[in-house]
């Protein structure tokens, strides 16, 4: 974004520079050169036609006047040459409709303009150039031409690099793709604009009628070729996304990189993911704010019909909108997002919609149709990655998880503390870290009075316990049937006693409630447990990490099983 301050001193110095360097010309203005007004009318005419044609590159326009600069600058001089490529300067910008934000874009491009004008004048005349009808038949105006062309070519690019790093703080590499294209223009161009003025020399008004269809179907023809050109690349960019999209094993991650990618290939803004939770409703589980000045919209459930998101989900058809008043009364008031251009495809799967992509830019007609039909195209390798995602997580859920409490298995606590351990710098070896293991009292017992479902009940609840009081402190597995153990890295043995006594009058100072007993007559009952607990520390109780578990083992059932249960022990030597 361009701050208000940069804005107000472009326009002062516009309104400095241009009225006194465009006066300046007019005071060395050639009187002697005839002018024939009607011809320049028509020059004005061509150069806004040919205005009207530009190519974007890397958010520059390009357009091909500079032939039509050339042909009458060498005949009428560096005065007339400003005045119809000033013209034709107002045609672009309103040919591309900036936005009010971007006022600032006039006075700077006209004021650049002026600058490569003089600036590939004083060239020509240093290099001994002179301006009217006789300038092809003198050999020494060879050089001056080619110094002419050089200067407007090299002094185009250089203020644009300016202006992107010094307007817009952008980085500008010298050599890039609108380089390559303002190459093909001079190459294309520049003969026909030379050719133009000999035939103006030769036969007047007609050479320009003469001249300007063909000028006008090759500004069209490099237009639609740089389509093309567009449309490859981003087809080829989407299958090379498409390929990364599907190699990515969590869903977090698919979405991440469908999101960077879309930041790299299309001027969005803002980005709203939906995910289809039943037949009416879906959910936005993902909003980025580009600039980050929009916090995640408290309202995330959205109904079918509603707002453009629902209205896509409910049709199964995209729709690519170039400005807000074109979808203004279908915006949901709630997310009040200060958009122009928008985007939105469903996100389908097995034939089913299972999501909505909607993105939005500040900029009006900022999405070609090329780019909605990218978009298209990637939402359906979009939408087979998350389901791939998806079934890998789970796969990987239940390998490393406990099916009843959700916790993790000890298979994969195992392979953590190894994994931890290993990756640990010699230098924190050292460092405290604890081992928590508690085992129900009497379970067995309580298993045979109240059924099993009565057991799972507990396990469940009690897993849930545990993982509230943990938190991020630690982690925590289902050791074996009603046993349980936190594994808490970085903390010393007083910590780990202290949120062992806590979970230990969590269970036994909370009683449990069931639902699914074998009990007669009752609908829910109230039932009191306690647990024994054993605690053993590294480097205090043992000379390698992993001996822990045995020694928290043994603390249990020796310290607090063998001298009455419902209590906490540490483990001794």
């Amino acid at each position: 974004m361009v701050s208000k301050k940069k804005k107000n001193g472009l326009l002062v110095i516009w309104l400095i520079l241009w009225p006194l360097l465009t006066w300046m010309t007019y005071q060395h203005w050639d009187p002697e050169i005839t002018v024939n007004w009607y011809d320049l009318v028509l020059f004005g005419l061509l150069m806004c036609s040919v205005a009207l044609f530009p190519i974007t590159i890397n958010q520059t326009p390009i357009f091909f006047v500079n032939g039509l600069s050339l042909a009458v600058f060498l005949y009428y001089g560096l005065f007339i040459e400003i005045m119809l490529t000033q013209l034709a300067i107002l045609c672009l910008l309103a040919g591309i409709r900036l936005r009010k934000a971007e006022w600032f874009r006039i006075p700077m491009n006209l004021l650049m303009f002026l600058l490569v004008s003089l600036i590939s004048a004083l060239v020509y005349w240093f290099l001994g150039g002179t301006n009217g009808a006789d300038v092809l038949e003198s050999p020494q105006n060879v050089m001056p031409i080619i110094g002419y062309v050089m200067a407007a070519f090299f002094a185009n690019q250089l203020t644009l690099r300016m202006v992107k790093r010094m307007v817009y703080g952008m980085k500008a590499p010298f050599f890039d793709r609108g380089l390559v294209w303002e190459a093909y223009s001079l190459i294309l161009v520049i003969p026909i604009g030379l050719i133009l003025y000999w035939l103006y020399v030769q036969n007047g008004t007609t050479a320009i009628l003469f001249i300007g269809f063909p000028l006008l179907s090759i500004s069209y023809i490099l237009r639609m070729f740089h389509s093309s050109q567009k449309i490859n690349y981003l087809l080829q960019r989407t299958s090379e996304i498409g390929h990364k999209l599907t190699a990515q094993m969590e869903v977090n991650e698919v979405i991440d990189l469908f999101n960077e990618h879309i930041l790299e290939l299309l001027p969005v803004d803002y980005t709203l993911i939906f995910e289809v939770e039943d037949e009416a409703r879906m959910r936005l589980v993902r909003f980025i704010d580009r600039e980050r000045s929009m916090d995640f919209p408290e309202q995330d459930i959205f109904y079918k019909n509603q707002a453009v998101s629902g209205r896509v989900w409910a049709s199964r058809q995209g729709v690519h909108y170039h400005r807000k008043s074109q979808w203004e009364e279908m915006a949901d008031k709630r997310l009040n997002i200060p958009g122009e251009s928008l985007m939105s495809v469903p996100l389908e799967r097995d034939n089913m919609v299972v999501g909505v992509i909607t993105l939005v830019s500040r900029q009006k007609r900022a999405f070609e149709k090329s780019q909605f039909m990218m978009l298209s195209i990637l939402t359906n390798y979009l939408a087979v990655s998350i389901k791939n995602a998806k079934n890998y997580e789970e796969t990987k859920m239940r390998s490393e998880r406990d099916a009843l409490t959700r916790l993790y298995n000890f298979r994969y606590f195992e392979d953590y503390l190894q994994m931890y351990f290993a990756n640990q710098q010699p230098e924190h070896l050292s460092e405290p870290s604890s081992m928590i293991l508690l085992d129900l009292d009497h379970f067995k017992a309580f298993n045979d009075t109240y059924g099993h479902q009565s057991g799972n009940e507990i396990l469940r609840e009690l897993a849930a316990r545990l993982t509230r009081i943990i938190g991020q402190k630690g982690i925590t597995a289902r050791y074996g049937g009603e046993e349980f153990i936190v594994f808490l890295p970085k903390s010393n043995k007083s910590s780990a006693l202290f949120l062992a006594e806590v979970i230990r009058k969590s269970i036994s100072e909370d009683p449990f409630h069931l639902s699914d007993h074998i009990m007669d007559g009752q609908e829910t009952i109230t039932v009191s447990l306690t647990a024994s607990i054993g605690v053993a520390s590294y480097p205090d109780d043992c000379s390698e990490p992993l001996e822990m578990i045995r020694h928290a083992d043994r603390a249990m059932y020796i310290g607090a099983k063998r001298k009455g249960r419902n209590r906490v022990a540490v483990y001794e030597k």
